[in-house]
């Protein structure tokens, strides 16, 4: 099977038997319903690695007293609720690691590897459970082999689960208008398998106005009566992507589709739902001022603020320890006089200047003649302790006084300095945009976009941070906050 499920080069042409979708009208309804809503694979996943995680529970206590049914018993009561929480931590410790992605790029054994840090980091969650809430224990001898057991049942599932996720016969059957340069971005863009998990692109089908830029052997004619060949091909999705939309588009053709049941989907809007970010080059103002998401709405804000103190609250209680051992150690470092702490001036909600804290984890001089510069790989300005406190993110702690100040959210995209400010908004479109919320102290272009060190690393991380812009709510913030669990582990986007 080649990237494209293309086969089409003239409007006599068929596809191969082996790129067709099954006929029959109840068959062929109950499939584009489970194509069209293949993006929730990753709500099917963890739903099926908790069930399995719950059995591993109750398998681990048949082999641990197999041979005593009277204690065996015991151990079963109340073993249904243990079962949930057991499987519940574990989830959300592969949830952290990042497994449940919709865009993962590992090999097997990338995954692998993520899923034991996962498990790893579940069983330190239970431990904790267990200490605080003793009536949930299972005993070791059962928590080691549930954990054995577990992690053998979730791999060969994860892996079984993807392959039949990667199936031609699941995914969404796409068609795209237009073969000029904005639709050739995805050819372009989409090339890794992963990039294109749960759809297959049929084809593309240039319209009157197109320079034609996608390769002959991905073009595609449907005919006059673009309903019927959707019909024929069973197209569960259109993605219009022509260059030129104002007269070549055949609207009636596609409100028929519509009536179909099949999705009709602009360019713009597939690339955010598929890629996770707004693509610049394509959003235009109107795409931005008529589509859904943006919400600012009181009662959006009451959520995210009670979010943010309950969140910072948890994290301070947790964190107090290593804060004090990181004052410390500055203070060690530094000697007695030099400043701990770090105040710098940085740009929030509405463009609001505020003073952003941190742990001090470079010298006193970096900027002695006071021009504001980009931290670097390797910046010589770090101190050793700075070094280990960047690392491991404890120089960000002091800014739960800033989410407790309403000054920034836990959950947002990363504030920046004025002057970098002044100049990204001169030449990178909708740059601006990015401060209709508060900025966090994580943020979606984090765990997508290593840290931003230039002009163009700040224009790539603005595509996340637009994204998470539009599309904010107490869910995505809550995936946000559990996956930068893994930023913190592997130290990824450290200066």
């Amino acid at each position: 099977m080649t990237d494209y499920d293309v086969s089409l080069r003239g409007s006599g042409a068929s596809l191969p038997a082996s790129s067709r979708a099954p006929a029959g009208g109840f068959e062929n309804g109950m499939l584009r319903f489970l194509r069209q809503n293949a993006i929730r694979w990753q709500l099917l996943l963890g739903a099926g690695e908790f069930l399995l995680l719950i059995v591993a529970l109750f398998l681990a206590v048949y082999v641990r007293y197999y041979d005593a049914p009277a204690l065996r018993a015991i151990y079963m009561e109340g073993m249904a609720l243990r079962g949930c929480v057991f499987a519940g931590a574990l989830v959300l410790g592969m949830i952290a690691l990042g497994l449940h992605q919709a865009h993962m790029r590992e090999t097997w054994f990338g995954l692998l590897a993520r899923q034991m840090v996962g498990f790893v980091v579940g069983a330190l969650g239970l431990v904790i459970l267990y200490y605080a809430v003793p009536q949930a224990y299972v005993g070791r001898g059962i928590f080691g082999i549930a954990l054995a057991i577990g992690f053998v049942l979730v791999a060969l599932f994860r892996a079984g689960f993807l392959r039949t996720v990667d199936a031609t016969l699941l995914k969404r059957r796409i068609l795209v208008i237009g073969a000029g340069s904005r639709a050739a971005l995805i050819q372009q863009r989409m090339r890794r398998r992963s990039d294109r998990r749960g759809f297959t692109i049929v084809g593309f089908a240039a319209q009157e106005g197109d320079a034609v830029a996608v390769s002959a052997d991905h073009m595609i004619q449907t005919g006059e009566n673009l309903p019927e060949w959707v019909e024929r091909q069973h197209i569960d999705e259109i993605v219009v992507g022509s260059d030129d939309r104002r007269n070549s588009l055949p609207m009636e053709q596609l409100l028929n589709c519509r009536q179909f049941g099949v999705r009709i989907t602009d360019l713009t809007t597939f690339f955010e739902r598929e890629s996770g970010m707004i693509k610049l080059d394509l959003a235009e103002p109107s795409w931005l001022v008529f589509s859904q998401g943006f919400d600012l709405s009181p009662l959006r804000k009451a959520s995210k603020r009670t979010f943010d103190l309950l969140i910072a609250s948890i994290v301070l209680l947790l964190a107090a320890p290593f804060m004090l051992l990181t004052a410390l150690a500055i203070r060690l470092e530094s000697g007695k006089g030099q400043p701990i702490l770090y105040r710098q001036e940085r740009v929030g909600e509405r463009g609001r200047v505020f003073n952003l804290i941190k742990f001090r984890s470079m010298r006193t001089d970096a900027e002695k003649d006071g021009v504001a510069r980009w931290a670097t790989k390797g910046d010589d300005r770090v101190t050793r302790v700075g070094r280990i406190i960047r690392r491991t993110r404890l120089d960000e702690l002091p800014q739960l006084w800033n989410v407790f100040r309403g000054d920034m959210s836990v959950i947002g995209p990363r504030p920046e300095r004025p002057q970098f400010v002044e100049q990204l908004a001169e030449k990178i479109r909708y740059y601006n945009l990015r401060h209709c919320v508060k900025p966090g102290l994580a943020g979606w272009a984090q765990l997508r976009y290593p840290y931003g060190a230039s002009e163009a690393d700040a224009r790539e991380k603005l595509k996340y941070d637009l994204f998470y812009v539009k599309n904010h709510a107490m869910l995505f913030d809550l995936m946000i906050l559990i996956q930068t669990v893994e930023v913190v582990l592997f130290g990824r986007g450290v200066r």
